[in-house]
């Protein structure tokens, strides 16, 4: 389990799932948890900082949508924050400026404004990016 939790970053779930998979009993797989944890081979804000700037910079998610898939990893409230507020603001504004503007060309066929504007705004809640932060950038364009 060291080494599986040394390859990348896991959380809690992933771990406890293996431990089960692998036809370990419930008292077993809490004490093999507490042990990766006490050595530090598994740490739930260290993962979900790491998920969050890699779906950030690699899949291009907004805040929703990695807050999201963290909950669904079952990853506490405080590590979500926490890993949140890590991205970069600049680089995320940076980012759906970018995702604005290629989605807008591919659309430009697109005679009616309103639809034209819905596909896009769709696009990017479906990414995950809040919906204030879309609003302002129809406002510069």
């Amino acid at each position: 389990m060291k080494s599986y939790c040394a390859y990348q970053e896991r959380c809690h779930k992933e771990v406890k799932y293996k431990l089960y998979e692998m036809g370990m009993h419930q008292n077993d797989v809490e004490e093999m948890m507490a042990q990766l944890i006490e050595q530090n081979y598994l740490n739930e804000e260290r993962f979900a900082i790491q998920f969050a700037g890699g779906r950030f910079r690699v899949k291009q998610w907004g805040r929703n949508k990695i807050r999201y898939e963290l909950k669904q990893k079952q990853v506490s409230a405080y590590c979500i924050n926490k890993a949140i507020k890590s991205i970069d603001e600049y680089e995320y504004a940076k980012t759906l400026q970018k995702l604005f503007h290629e989605k807008e060309k591919t659309v430009k066929n697109e005679k009616n404004i309103f639809i034209k504007r819905k596909k896009i705004q769709d696009y990017l809640l479906q990414k995950g990016f809040e919906s204030e932060l879309i609003r302002e950038l129809f406002g510069k364009h």
